[in-house]
Parts: C-alpha cells; structure tokens; sequence
C-alpha cells in the first residue's frame, strides 16, 4: 500500500466515524437509550444505501465487543451469581421454549416468502449473524437472506426494546446517566480492559463462538467474582464501543444485500417483529414464574443481540448479570445443537408439507 492510498484509507475511516458521532450526538439530544450505537448504525446504513463504502477495520467492531462485555462483566459478583444459580431452572427453559417458538416463526417465514426451511430456521432462531452465516456454509444454503434476516432482527431489538422499556419504566429521565456518571480510575480500568482482552484471546483460541464477547465476558467476571481491584470504563469509553458496534451493524444493509433478499425482505420484517413480540410474552410470563422485574424478564428473553440487551440492562440499573446470564444460556444451548435442532425442523417441515 503506497502512502496515498494510507493517507485515503485514514480520511475514509476518520469520515466514516465523524458521521456517525454526528448521527450520534442528534440521538443523544433527541434522547434516546443507546444514542450513539443507533446514530452511528442510521449513519452506516444511510451511506450503503447510497452505496458508497463503508470500509471500517474488523477490528474495530471486535473491540467494541470486548470493551462492552468487559463492563458487562463487572456485575458478576459473589452476589449475583448466587441469585443466578437459583434460576438456572428459568434461564434452561426459557431457552428450549424459545427453540420451539423459533420453529413456528420459521413456518411462517416459509408460508409468508416460500423460503426453503433450512434457511428459514437459521433465520428464525435467535443467534447472531456471524455465527447464523457459518451454518448456512455448512448447509449449502444461500448466506444473504440469513445474514439480513438476523441483522434486521437485532436492530428491530435495537431501535424498539430499549426506548419502549424506558418509556414504559417511567423512572428515567436520562437514559444514559448511569453510564456517563461511574466513578472509574485509570488502574482499574486498566486492568478490566486487561483481563476482558485477555479471555478474549484464550476464546478466540480455543475456536469459542463469538469469542470477543463471551472471551471478555468470562474474564471480566472472574475479576468481579473474585473482588480483583476494577472499576468501571469511562463514558467515553462505551462511547466508542457503541459507536464501533453501530457502523458494522448498520454497514450490512447495503444495495446488493437488499437486491439479493428482495423477496425475503418483507417476511423477513413480519416474522421478526413477530419473533420479539412473542419473545417479550415469553418475558412476561417468566416475570411471574421468577419475582423477577419485568423490565429484566423482556431483556433476558429477547430473541439474539446479547450486547445492546446488557446494555440496556446497564442503563436501568436492573438485573445486568441475569439478563447476560439467560443470554449465555440460550447461547451455549443453540449453537452447539444447531444441527439438530436443524434436522428436526427440516422433518417438522417435510410432515407438514412446508
């Protein structure tokens, strides 16, 4: 690479983020939760809509994973975990009912666009669209309407969870007061940031699904469980991370995807808000089941995106290790089972006449 063309790759990159802060900033002063991962993501999808590039490093969107899960990481304390252990019950089943909820949403998605029934239970079941492009190489199926029906999915969770439950709540002037006033110091910081890169390395490694969260995750909470000396990042921190996140969620929707999904968009968009809605009665439910808040149950049972929910959790000061916790669950349930969980559904579909 010539300087010229470094000098161009830095000015796209510096454009690209300068953009996305606008974007962010015009969220924050509308006020709403997550401000600067949804202004960064309308600005990242607006750009490929028009089809210009959007050419971030990966390593950016990785970052913003570690530093995000490392904060999550913080409230896995001796407490919290003790209160998790007394519903791992909840979390196993509400995974398996959310398999299954997972099924119905894929039948109709089949009715709805005709779509063959691998792909559409990889685009049904709640994983995030890294690890749903995997399978669909593994299958031989078509990777675009995955991809975009998984990423359409998380920011519907995205643009609609969040600010509904602060509305609802009614007890939050300002959303993201709780991450902008933490008493943090530079050695705590640090050494969270240490331990969360850390696992995440060792994740990566060992070939873990989405390592740089899960990694970061496991390393962060081993400092808390243990009371290791850590304090929280600063604002700016999680900043940059939601920003990180919101490009490469939004840099999915580009011209050629939309072109290639064209006859999957529109059931695509049903059957995922069908997804959450039936996702949040199943919240609802476990409320009642659990004593837990229903604020930390709708979270907890939001079909995919991990990240934004625990963020969101952050932001109510509620229930942040728990709404992980079922996360996590979930997770270690579906990928590892996948292909069953596929072969049963293609038998489902096959009896069905589907």
């Amino acid at each position: 690479m010539t300087i010229r063309d470094a000098l161009g790759r830095a000015g796209h990159i510096a454009l690209i983020f300068a953009g996305a802060l606008v974007f962010g900033l015009v969220a924050q002063w509308l006020q709403f939760p997550l401000p600067w991962m949804l202004g960064a993501m309308l600005f990242s999808a607006t750009v490929r809509m028009f089809d210009l590039p959007v050419r971030i490093p990966v390593q950016t969107r990785q970052l913003g994973q570690v530093l995000v899960a490392s904060s999550v990481g913080l409230s896995f304390t001796p407490e919290a975990l003790q209160v998790m252990l007394t519903l791992i019950g909840p979390m196993v089943l509400a995974a398996i009912v959310t398999i299954f909820v997972g099924y119905g949403v894929a039948a109709v998605l089949i009715r709805l666009t005709r779509a063959e029934p691998i792909t559409a239970i990889l685009a049904s079941l709640p994983m995030g669209p890294v690890e749903s492009a995997v399978l669909a190489e593994k299958h031989k199926v078509p990777v675009g309407p995955i991809v975009f029906a998984q990423t359409l999915r998380i920011i519907f969770l995205v643009v609609l969870i969040p600010p509904l439950i602060v509305l609802l709540d009614g007890t939050i002037s300002d959303a993201v007061a709780v991450l902008r006033n933490v008493a943090w110091s530079v050695s705590g910081a640090l050494i969270l940031f240490s331990f969360g890169l850390g696992g995440s390395v060792i994740a990566r490694r060992l070939g873990m699904g989405n390592p740089f969260f899960i990694g970061a995750l496991a390393g962060a909470a081993i400092c808390a469980s243990l009371s290791l000396p850590i304090t929280p990042f600063p604002y700016l921190v999680l900043v940059c991370a939601q920003v990180f996140l919101g490009i490469w969620l939004g840099a999915v929707f580009d011209r050629d995807l939309v072109r290639h999904a064209r006859g999957f968009i529109s059931g695509s968009i049903l059957t995922s808000l069908l997804l959450v809605g039936l996702c949040a009665g199943l919240g609802v439910v476990l409320t009642h089941l659990t004593g837990q808040p229903w604020q930390v149950m709708v979270l907890a049972t939001a079909p995919g995106s991990v990240t934004e929910m625990a963020l969101t959790a952050k932001i109510l000061q509620e229930g942040l290790a728990l709404v992980t916790a079922f996360h996590l669950v979930r997770i270690f349930i579906i990928l590892p089972f996948a292909p069953l969980i596929i072969s049963w559904f293609v038998r489902f579909a096959m009896r069905w006449g589907l």
